[in-house]
């Protein structure tokens, strides 16, 4: 075995990269496990230098951050890739982006600096359109379970049914007048929420906050809504999300998030 070979036969990972990606339109259907089989395809069709981990059956250095659920569409996913060799990163987020289906696009990618991508996600916001219900109706709903002190709904787990409160993890929820999704066109008659949630255990997801206003006000679209993730990040104390991957670009401060 030659001297620097590392054990295993993987060469090491020399340069990490932080890409933001969106799902869009039908692909918003697309499982979390399809989208990873879609971009380890892809990362093969754009001859990207992807590290392996070692052992008997190596698997491709990709670790991804918040997923969002089947059927919801996102303008703000996260996921972070170990190389063997040094890239310019926006070949890459070209490179990959025509190697992935349109509406699985890659928006963004830099150079992972110090600290975890996990780290520099505590929330999300959400955009919700619930077509067939009034704005009005919806922004009593709204008014309802922010009074309340806790809203309790009721989800099933993998230990089984289990309640919890949708209320502390909300951090802004209102009814706005347009949609800032880029999804296209809104319904006339279509109440649009703008949601913003905190991380915390268990996950509080738009679904079980839209549970949480049939508890507290039986609101109860007659259609199923459409969610779409418009961003995910740091949470200011003047509620702004800070995007992950800006203290990873060339003019962020070291150790600033």
């Amino acid at each position: 075995m030659p001297k620097n070979q590392p054990v295993g036969g993987q060469a090491p990972v020399v340069q990490r990269i932080r890409i933001r990606y969106a799902k869009r339109g039908p692909l918003r259907f697309t499982s979390h496990r399809d989208f990873a089989r879609a971009f380890e395809r892809a990362l093969r069709r754009a001859a990207v230098p992807i590290a392996f981990s070692q052992g008997f059956t190596p698997h491709p250095k990709i670790s991804y951050a918040s997923a969002a659920p089947t059927g919801v569409g996102s303008e703000a996913e996260y996921l972070e890739i170990g190389l063997q060799a040094e890239v310019d990163p926006q070949q890459l987020r070209v490179a990959l982006d025509a190697a992935l289906s349109p509406g699985l696009d890659v928006l963004d990618a830099v150079v992972a600096r110090e600290g975890s991508l996990a780290d520099r996600i505590d929330a999300s916001r959400w955009l919700i359109e619930l077509p067939e219900v009034e704005p009005a109706v919806a922004a009593k709903a709204v008014e309802a379970f922010l009074a309340a002190e806790e809203v309790l709904v009721e989800r099933m787990t993998k230990q089984g049914r289990r309640a919890f409160d949708a209320r502390n993890a909300v951090a802004f929820f209102a009814v706005t007048e347009q949609s800032g999704a880029p999804s296209g066109a809104v319904a006339a008659r279509c109440a649009i929420i703008d949601l913003v949630v905190r991380q915390v255990t268990p996950a509080v997801r738009p679904d079980d906050v839209l549970s949480g206003l049939h508890v507290v006000a039986g609101l109860e679209p007659p259609v199923p809504p459409r969610v779409t993730r418009l961003a995910q990040g740091s949470l200011t104390p003047q509620g702004e999300i800070v995007d992950p991957l800006d203290a990873d670009r060339e003019d962020a401060p070291i150790g600033g998030r």
